[in-house]
């Protein structure tokens, strides 16, 4: 349990079973069956806090894509948190619990219907992702509304993940090309839009705080180029998500403190440099906040052996429960919730699928004794999991369970056949 992908709340017991918040898995996948997910609350709240102590007056906004469900908007809105939202679902579960619309950013990409559902709810800003964004949402309020342009920082990720960041990419506006200034005088043209700051997301959460160095220093750039300009002086800078989160042991760890640290400094020295106020800061953790909170749960279906001795363990979980890692390559440690005695070998696990993308972790260490029946944990998943699960094979999503204090709640009931059926209106 020594990866960082667990939650607070984790313990071995003394019998050597694993418990969160003081309840036992064994006794969750008795309760609500598997495969299941495991969320402890106290660690989604301690994180919360951690991100509002270390970045004093910035205004933390939580990013709904990560995981987001009425209980999780509860505790963010409890801690102080703002949202950011992407779609009109995500609003509509922020809307379910009132969710302060002062306080609920909509991210770019919206469609028509999101963007009347965010002017219907009166969210305080919009990201605007392209021109014909831009000129939809002129089109659309009925009010003078504040936006954000979404740049694109000239900032190069890993080869896998070219498609997301970068100066070539889809998203956003590119400084280096000049789109994003001219994205900003047309928004500066539309008397219905009030430009208030610039926006990043920076791909997969680089492990290099320099990347997030260069993201402020090019966005700032452009702001003083707009003051210069057009004398408008911008007021907002958002950086999108948070700091990278480990998933295994090894795993590189940006660190919270680290992150606030060099952000702050790099704005204030490079504002000080253009001349320029320091903007009101915006970061959006999603992943940082949630990942480490949650277990998903699972029972071993069946335990084979190759030719040549390999181990090959299915879960009654799958790419449903993680699709994390064929989507974006994530890694997950897998660890035995029964107390074993018998060495530890490496095995291959896999969901119950039987797809080349349905391997859950490769060549981890499980006991040599682990037979259909026993109950493994997948820590480190809470993050882009739930929230991109498919519903390959007509198989069900599992339920959400919270955990605090020694009491277990449903915030997710199981997706049942019914469920499944009642969209099927074909007869």
């Amino acid at each position: 349990m020594d990866s960082g992908a667990w939650p607070c709340g984790a313990r071995e017991e003394p019998d050597g079973e694993i418990s969160v918040a003081g309840v036992r898995l064994s006794a969750l996948a008795a309760a609500y069956g598997t495969p299941a997910l495991i969320l402890d609350e106290s660690d989604v709240r301690y994180r919360c806090r951690s991100y509002v102590a270390a970045l004093p007056g910035t205004e933390i906004a939580y990013a709904g894509k990560a995981f987001l469900c009425r209980a999780v908007a509860q505790w963010i809105a409890a801690e102080g948190l703002s949202l950011a939202v992407s779609s009109a679902g995500e609003l509509a579960v922020a809307q379910a619990v009132n969710f302060p619309s002062e306080r609920t950013i909509l991210l770019g990409n919206a469609t028509p219907a999101d963007l009347r559902a965010a002017l219907r709810y009166g969210v305080d800003r919009m990201v605007v992702d392209s021109t014909a964004e831009i000129l939809r949402l002129a089109a659309l309020t009925p009010r003078l509304q504040r936006v954000l342009v979404q740049v694109t920082p000239d900032v190069h990720p890993p080869a896998d993940r070219a498609a997301m960041a970068g100066d070539d990419q889809r998203s956003g506006f590119s400084l280096r090309s000049g789109a994003a200034a001219d994205a900003v005088r047309r928004v500066l043209s539309h008397p219905e839009l009030t430009l208030t700051g610039l926006r990043c997301q920076l791909a997969a959460l680089p492990t290099e705080l320099s990347d997030y160095e260069t993201a402020a220093r090019e966005i700032l750039g452009l702001m003083a180029a707009v003051r210069d300009h057009t004398g408008v002086t911008l007021t907002e800078l958002n950086l999108g998500g948070g700091h990278a989160v480990p998933y295994l042991a090894g795993d590189d760890d940006v660190g919270l403190a680290s992150f606030a640290d060099r952000v702050r400094r790099v704005i204030a020295s490079q504002c000080a440099q253009l001349r320029l106020p320091v903007p009101h800061l915006v970061i959006e953790p999603g992943r940082a906040i949630v990942n480490r909170a949650m277990i998903t749960l699972c029972r071993v279906l069946a335990v084979k052996r190759s030719a040549v001795g390999r181990m090959f363990v299915t879960l009654d979980g799958s790419l449903i429960e993680t699709p994390g890692q064929e989507l974006y390559g994530a890694g997950y440690s897998v660890h035995a919730v029964r107390p074993s005695n018998a060495p530890s070998g490496p095995a291959t696990v896999a969901g119950r699928h039987g797809e080349a993308g349905d391997v859950l972790a490769a060549d981890v260490a499980l006991p040599a004794d682990v037979r259909p029946g026993d109950l493994v944990a997948l820590p480190g998943t809470g993050a882009y999991n739930h929230s991109m699960a498919p519903g390959y094979t007509l198989v069900g999503r599992p339920p959400v369970i919270a955990v605090k204090n020694g009491e277990p709640r449903a915030l997710i009931r199981k997706e049942t056949i019914s469920d499944l059926l009642v969209r099927d209106i074909g007869l």
